[in-house]
């Protein structure tokens, strides 16, 4: 059983930042995109401040966002780290599942990632992630590399919001072009070595 205490907030910012976007493309009319809540079991409530403090998770969560943008339905989940990598301890086989599942019906399914040492973001398609991910099952890996994210997949900050729908049209044409499907780790690792 999973759970939630008030020190799990990590990404809040982010999220923060998303969904002030997500109103913005709402508002002019480019996207969709919704938050996702996690439904939680309150098990300790600090009554005087009207604060849950400890609850554990009802069931298992898919992605936080998801939407429609220009008629292409899309999923993410947003992740920040503090390394030269992307650690996989907060990225479960349920959310792989499902964002293969999601793309494998014409969806586009990817990370929205924030290096904080480098202050930069990237979209990271799920073919990589899946690829990356699927080769720790067997040889142990345990983060993907940075040099793995894709330079014209990088979201360039713009003021309070994340404009990342650009970066979302530019992997759909990438992967309708044939450059992104879900393959073995070895094909995406050359393809990564290729930036």
């Amino acid at each position: 059983m999973s759970y939630w205490n008030t020190r799990g907030l990590r990404g809040s910012t982010l999220e923060e930042i998303l969904n002030l976007t997500n109103e913005q493309y709402r508002k002019e009319g480019l996207a969709l995109i919704q938050k996702i809540p996690t439904p939680i079991k309150p098990i300790e409530i600090n009554s005087s401040k009207r604060v849950i403090t400890l609850a554990y998770f009802e069931q298992k969560s898919t992605v936080d966002y998801i939407g429609v943008m220009h008629g292409i339905p899309i999923c993410f989940d947003a992740k920040e780290c503090g390394k030269k990598s992307l650690p996989f301890s907060n990225i479960h086989p349920h959310q792989v599942s499902f964002m293969k599942e999601f793309s494998a019906q014409g969806g586009l399914a990817f990370l929205l990632v924030h290096f904080t040492a480098y202050q930069e973001y990237y979209l990271l398609p799920i073919e990589i992630l899946a690829a990356y991910y699927e080769y720790e099952g067997s040889r142990r890996r345990s983060s993907v590399p940075y040099n793995a994210f894709d330079k014209e997949l990088l979201i360039p900050e713009t003021g309070a919001l994340l404009h990342y729908l650009a970066a979302a049209v530019r992997y759909g044409e990438m992967k309708e072009a044939g450059k992104f499907t879900i393959a073995p780790f070895e094909n995406t690792k050359r393809s990564c070595q290729n930036r």
